[in-house]
């Protein structure tokens, strides 16, 4: 199994989200935790999943001196692309509102890359999943807003949350996904990787 192949290697992963750190618990891999801050920032030329590839790719920088040659460091950005622009996190409970409202009776996509780094290499995959949003009431969105508050979630909505049970009528990809890491790609990569 992956963790057996992994014996000799250190994952490091480099995500503060408890969700992130949850999957890999549940893929049965030893890893730590590191976390370097950066200024999450990209080109406004990019488009759709470039921006997910270019921004996880970003989060490694700070770590590329530390690494030793049998470390595997972990980065991941995840966007919801809708209306042809990325959302990202709501910066207050207005942008949320407006980023629901958004997606209400509709289809949006919840793209997430992930980066592999070495000493010597980095690799990165992504995937996209297709979402589809009900109609979405202005009380609806209030009520989720104030009772979940989810600030800290790429498109100001959780699918595992009360608006996902209640708001999303189908979805197309990996569940995974949305909820912020395709575990399903991570575990495929690693075994190419070791």
């Amino acid at each position: 199994m992956l963790s057996d192949k992994l014996k000799n290697h250190n994952l490091i992963l480099a995500s503060g989200s408890p969700r992130r750190q949850q999957f890999f618990k549940d893929l049965g891999l030893d890893f730590e935790v590191r976390l370097k801050p950066v200024h999450e920032e990209y080109p406004k030329r990019l488009r759709h999943f470039e921006i997910s590839d270019y921004l996880s790719q970003l989060k490694s920088l700070p770590f590329k001196d530390d690494l030793k040659p049998n470390d595997i460091l972990i980065t991941s950005d995840t966007i919801v692309w809708n209306d042809e622009k990325a959302l990202g996190k709501p910066s207050s409970k207005e942008d949320a509102f407006n980023m629901l409202q958004s997606m209400s009776h509709k289809t949006h996509e919840v793209i997430t890359s992930v980066s592999f780094t070495t000493a010597s290499s980095q690799k990165t995959v992504n995937a996209i999943t297709k979402v589809t949003f009900k109609e979405l009431t202005e009380k609806e969105i209030i009520y989720y807003l104030d009772h979940y508050k989810p600030y800290d979630k790429a498109g100001a909505y959780g699918i595992q949350e009360w608006i996902g049970h209640i708001g999303i009528t189908s979805i197309e990809g990996s569940y995974f996904n949305v909820v912020g890491l395709p575990t399903h790609l991570v575990y495929k990569t690693l075994n190419s990787m070791v």
